[in-house]
């Protein structure tokens, strides 16, 4: 049978094919970022109209400190200015954004930026946006058993418990993990909150998604059939 919740609750996505859709067109690799980060508003105005609670998107990784010192430098140019301009437009448009991940090594001035967009958008109540930055799924499970003995827990460990302990634990499982650019992994991206979700992997790479993608993406979940291991 299929779902009777058509709508997913809480939708992750896996931001992939910025360089390879740079070069399939003769730009810049760097210019596959910028065009990616301008979806991210997109998509996410997209499919919280639409009824979807929480868009999560998988920005940076904690692995993705490896790659060239120029990539590097120019991503983080970008969240500078992307954190500024989604900081006034989710505002205006009354949208929650939380950030997920790890502090460090992240230049100073990014995390404040990041803080900042929390924080002038907490009282957001059409939806909720997950910037995974600096994010890793095992790091936020090792994150989390940290504070649990930071706290002095020591009573049975259950994974109630321990969903108490993830970065923002108010946000859901998520219903529908999409990763775009064709391939099929998830990359440690939300590996607690992914334990049921449906899986979609899409050969478009993200810069090239429209608004119709959102349409059939929530066609796609729509159609599935979830059991919940029963």
């Amino acid at each position: 049978m299929k779902s009777e919740n058509t709508i997913p609750k809480h939708i992750g996505f896996i931001v992939d094919g910025n360089r390879r859709w740079a070069r399939e067109r003769n730009l810049p690799t760097l210019e596959g970022h910028r065009r990616g980060f301008k979806k991210v508003e997109m998509v996410a105005t997209e499919m919280i109209e639409k009824g979807v609670e929480f868009v999560s998107f998988y920005l940076f990784s904690t692995e993705n400190w490896d790659r060239s010192e120029e990539e590097v430098s120019y991503l983080m140019d970008l969240l500078r200015h992307n954190a500024k301009r989604m900081t006034k437009k989710f505002k205006k448009e009354n949208i929650r954004c939380v950030i997920m991940g790890r502090a460090e090594p992240a230049p100073q001035d990014i995390l404040d930026a990041l803080h900042k967009l929390e924080d002038e958008t907490k009282d957001g109540t059409r939806g909720t946006v997950c910037i995974c930055f600096n994010y890793g799924g095992q790091w936020e499970i090792a994150d989390a058993f940290s504070k649990m003995l930071e706290d002095g827990f020591s009573g049975e460990v259950t994974p109630e418990i321990v969903a108490k302990y993830l970065y923002h634990p108010e946000v859901p499982p998520c219903d529908l993990i999409v990763r775009t650019s064709g391939e099929e992994r998830i990359s440690g991206f939300q590996l607690w909150r992914a334990s049921y979700s449906e899986f979609l992997f899409l050969k478009k790479k993200f810069p090239g998604i429209t608004a119709k993608d959102c349409d059939k993406i929530l066609e796609e979940f729509s159609s599935r059939s979830r059991r919940f291991g029963k």
